[in-house]
């Protein structure tokens, strides 16, 4: 058992930096590029937490995870129960510690962010999860009961996961009912291999499973079957987590050239049909030698890292703004410098330009300067007239956000939708206007993070299990 320190001596420790592969080595391939801490570093980390009486990073927390508890079993090595201590709440430990925004979150509201770096507290919950999964102590503790009421849940994303294990815990019978083959949502389409393995996910969805959720793959809700014929086969609740997968274009001159993908295509062929393997895979995608990312947030730096390690010779991203006000996480930015992606800052395309066989090859682009802040609170990108200039691409990959899946309101009438068409919900408890319909996710918020899509799905679940048990009557 380590001594116990001072706050003083605790707030004297410099933040342990994640393990990362070199660059040059990473961009050959599609191998995870955080290495994880030792158990060495894990407990060195957790011993800077201050153990706060009144955690704010608990408050930060989507998910409500007992950070301070899980983090001092990291310092006292009891690595396994730390682990156990997070699946209270969250089901996906893993993924959150590689994926999740803690930065804006859990790790911004730290104590010792003030002064310097908070606790690296995302580093810590992968390394737990890692720990657990890797020793084969994965424990599963089901309800042992069954209450006899049947849950259905839409879409296999963090939302739909989260539901759906939360709900077996309770007792009730819950199936998952997944479009794509593969379970996961956009943790399997949209995030490449090298920020999440497949290895990692599937383990995480297979707890879930042995939570005694039942998965149902190549079942398009809305055309393999509708709400009501579920209904029909007994099922009293539903949630619906179908993400937002309806792309956003830009309505510009020569969109619909060969070789501009919307961000969506691209990652899918990629992360889930293992475009990179062709022929190995036989779904290909285009290795451009000049690829163009239009965008600043996640799925842009994903989109263009992606493009790097297909062979790109340039790999660039163009965003509209400046730097300061890309949305995407610090690290992925850092990443992708450190791999050689260029920035093209305060830039937007106006049109394409395609050659004799509809092929892309070249963008035309104009330069911005920065106005007032907008209903984002970013700083508005305003045209410098007369600066037009031309870019010479062969791919171009369309990552300026999405939309919420249409599917399900267009098949099924009576749903209240927002501007936006997503699914409008009371926002405490997740229910929408239809009976017995709760939803969650990217469906109600658009393009949103991982761990929020998770904290839906906790509120539903607990809103559900009311609802099935006749407690909550909307």
């Amino acid at each position: 058992m380590p001594k116990e320190l001072s706050p003083k001596e605790r707030m004297a420790i410099p933040r342990h930096k994640m393990p990362e592969r070199e660059p040059l080595e990473r961009i050959k391939g599609f191998i995870e590029v955080n290495l994880g801490y030792t158990p060495e570093l894990a407990m060195a980390e957790a011993q800077r937490c201050l153990q706060c009486k009144k955690p704010l990073c608990v408050e930060g927390c989507p998910v409500n995870i007992d950070i301070p508890f899980f983090i001092k079993l990291i310092e006292q090595g009891e690595f396994i129960e730390a682990a156990r201590v997070i699946k209270r709440t969250n089901a996906l430990p893993a993924i959150c510690g590689r994926v999740c925004p803690q930065e804006q979150q859990c790790e911004k509201v730290c104590v010792l962010a003030k002064r310097g770096e908070p606790v690296a507290i995302g580093h810590l919950e992968r390394f737990v999860a890692d720990f657990e999964r890797e020793q084969g102590e994965v424990k599963v503790e089901t309800a042992g009961f069954t209450t006899g009421k049947k849950a259905a849940v839409i879409g296999a994303g963090p939302a739909g996961l989260t539901v759906a294990g939360e709900l077996a815990k309770k007792g009730h019978e819950v199936a998952v009912f997944e479009a794509l083959h593969a379970e996961g949502g956009v943790l399997t389409y949209g995030i490449p291999e090298f920020r999440l393995p497949n290895s990692v996910l599937e383990a995480e969805v297979d707890y879930v499973r042995r939570l005694g959720v039942e998965f149902i793959t190549n079942f398009v809700v809305g055309k393999s079957a509708t709400l009501d014929d579920l209904r029909a086969e007994g099922y009293q609740a539903f949630f619906i987590g179908s993400g937002a997968g309806l792309p956003n274009f830009m309505g510009i001159e020569g969109e619909n050239l060969n070789g501009i993908y919307s961000a969506n295509e691209y990652l899918t062929r990629v992360n889930l049909m293992r475009a990179y393997l062709f022929p190995e895979y036989d779904t290909p995608v285009i290795r451009g030698k000049h690829v163009a990312v239009i965008g600043g947030g996640n799925t842009a730096m994903d989109a263009v890292r992606t493009a790097k390690r297909l062979g790109a010779e340039r790999a660039m991203i163009v965003y509209r703004r400046s730097r300061e006000e890309m949305p995407a996480r610090v690290e992925e930015v850092k990443h992708a410098e450190e791999e050689g992606i260029e920035f093209h800052f305060l830039t937007a395309p106006v049109r394409y330009l395609g050659d004799q066989h509809g092929w892309v090859k070249a963008m035309e682009c104009i330069r911005m300067e920065l106005g007032p802040p907008d209903e984002s609170g970013r700083r508005r990108p305003v045209p410098i007239e007369g600066s037009n200039f031309t870019m010479e691409v062969d791919v171009v990959v369309v990552a300026v956000g999405v939309s919420p899946n249409p599917l399900i309101p267009r098949t099924h009438a009576g749903f209240k939708l927002g501007r936006r068409g997503e699914i409008v919900v009371d926002m405490n408890t997740l229910y929408t206007n239809v009976e017995g319909v709760f939803a969650g996710g990217d469906i109600i918020l658009g393009g949103s993070t991982v761990i929020l899509a998770m904290g839906d799905g906790r509120r539903a679940a607990h809103y559900m299990d009311l609802y099935l048990k006749g407690e909550f009557k909307p």
